[in-house]
């Protein structure tokens, strides 16, 4: 039994671990957002497209979420602090490049570095929580990461909007190296090592499996708009890069020792909570995507007041996280807890969808609130079921999934939510009486279509506001969705808190058994 003076050296000790990795989650998660308040100044300065913005914002998401099994991979394997020194150096250097592109071909190559260095951090962030806490602690511990994962973009938007009133857009990968060398002095002076010394090889094959699939799928529909959803290359890339996946998964099937091993979905508990924090990343960047260029392009607000104008969200995300969801899933269960914070989701982006160019501020306050809170309520229950299911030793894994659906719903909804918004922005904007040229130009990007005189910017916005109401609308349904799909799969759980591990039945694989949990 410990000593007092010891009991209080190890709790000082876990809040620096919880700190410092909740800089580097931090660090990585706002440049998943950041970027998107300085999208009106890079397609003024890069003259980038609609599509060629939607890449800038996505190959850092992509990436990110293409590499995460194997970035959590490679922490169980060599030692989550050697993970994150790694991710946390190739996030610094890529940055430094990016201040240097002049060119949107340029940003979208660096953005895609980015990724890789995120992709060994994030995964490398949760599993060193989650064997540094003990097992009655986790639970608050968690819900401080995700918290910090979701209101952190946020405040890295209030950055950004900050440095972009006196600097370029540039500015914003200046902020990235700044936070990336004080986590990565932070981790060398309080992170401990740790890692799985019998964990297997690592899956190359699986994850350029990974990275091929999501790359074809996420081309298509970001091309789609300007392509054409029916078009025979659309319609073949889509087809194409489910195949790959599903290649993915019987890969992964055959391997002894696979990236993740896909038998885990036949949990529910562990199914429930990665689709459920896909969906909700999905509805969540692709609304932050689409609502900073609104409140700049259309309401003419500066990336400052653009920021400052989401601020409540956060404000309400992080108590909804940290303490409000805990509480209330040890007292009404996971499942209610999860689907009453999607149904909050969903209420929100309806709300949000009839957002007009003149609609006053209390509008969007009214569904910045409800948005932020069900995020939170939802987000942590979520992350803990995905972490109780898996064995210390494959925390890393583990924490990988948790940190894949948060970047593959973000990467899917950045891409899916701006192709329905270009395509309705294209189909409405009427270009009646301006030179053919000059209208595929404004077709391609609002940016140009502002600078066209105040007859063609008015139809501009207004097409841009129909297209953006059409996409809030689909997220809106894709929450609910996530709701009815977490209640069917959590049909038998229990009321209390986070799931716990039970042994799985003889024959079953290793990953499997580990991710039995009581309901």
């Amino acid at each position: 039994m410990s000593t007092p003076s010891e009991a209080a050296v190890t709790a000082a000790r876990q809040r620096a671990v919880l700190g410092v990795t909740c800089l580097a989650l931090a660090t990585v998660v706002a440049a998943v957002a950041s970027l998107n308040v300085a999208v009106p100044s890079i397609a003024r300065d890069t003259h980038a497209t609609l599509t060629q913005l939607s890449w800038i914002i996505d190959a850092y998401s992509l990436v990110f979420a293409a590499l995460l099994l194997l970035g959590g991979a490679i922490g169980d394997r060599f030692g989550r602090r050697r993970a994150l020194l790694a991710g946390l150096a190739v996030f610094g250097a890529g940055s430094a490049a990016a201040m240097a592109s002049d060119s949107a071909g340029t940003l979208i190559a660096v953005r895609g570095v980015l990724g890789l260095g995120a992709a060994l951090v994030m995964p490398a962030t949760l599993s060193t929580i989650t064997s540094t806490f003990p097992r009655e602690q986790r639970a608050r511990a968690v819900g401080t990461w995700a918290g910090v994962a979701g209101a952190s973009a946020i405040l890295g938007l209030l950055a950004s909007g900050l440095l972009l009133e006196a600097w370029s857009w540039r500015s914003v990968f200046g902020l990235n190296i700044a936070l990336a060398v004080l986590a990565l002095v932070g981790t060398l002076l309080v992170i401990p090592e740790s890692a799985d010394p019998e964990a297997p090889g690592l899956d190359l094959v699986g994850a350029l499996i990974t990275v091929a699939g999501l790359g074809v799928l996420v081309y298509s529909i970001i091309e789609a708009p300007t392509v054409g959803w029916t078009d025979r290359r659309t319609l073949g890339a889509l087809w194409a890069g489910l195949v790959i996946l599903v290649g993915f998964v019987f890969w992964e099937l055959s391997r002894r020792n696979p990236l993740i091993d896909p038998r885990l979905f036949r949990h529910r508990a562990f199914a429930a909570g990665t689709l459920s924090l896909t969906l909700q990343f999905f509805a969540f960047f692709g609304f932050i995507f689409l609502v900073l260029q609104y409140l700049q392009l259309v309401r003419g607000d500066s990336p400052l007041v653009a920021a400052l104008s989401l601020i409540p969200m956060a404000l309400a995300m992080m108590p909804s996280a940290r303490l409000l969801a805990p509480r209330l899933a040890g007292r009404a269960g996971t499942r209610r807890t999860c689907v009453l914070g999607l149904l909050l989701i969903a209420g929100g982006l309806t709300v949000l969808s009839r957002l007009d160019g003149s609609a006053p501020y209390w509008l969007l306050l009214c569904g910045l609130l409800p948005l932020g809170s069900g995020m939170g309520l939802a987000m942590t229950p979520a992350t803990t079921t995905i972490t109780d299911a898996l064995p210390p030793a494959q925390q890393g894994v583990g924490s990988a999934v948790n940190d894949l659906a948060r970047e593959l719903g973000g990467a899917l909804g950045i891409a899916v939510l701006g192709s329905v918004m270009q395509s309705a922005y294209r189909d409405r904007l009427d270009l009646s009486g301006v030179p053919d040229p000059v209208a595929a130009q404004a077709r391609d990007s609002v940016a140009v279509a502002l600078r066209l005189g105040p007859e063609v910017a008015e139809r501009a916005r207004a097409a841009f506001v129909d297209g953006m109401s059409i996409a809030l609308l689909c997220a809106a349904v894709v929450a609910l969705l996530a709701a009815a799909a977490v209640t069917a799969l959590l049909h038998r759980a229990r009321p209390g808190g986070p799931t716990a591990a039970r042994p799985a039945p003889e024959g079953a694989t290793a990953e499997v058994g580990a991710a039995r949990t009581r309901r």
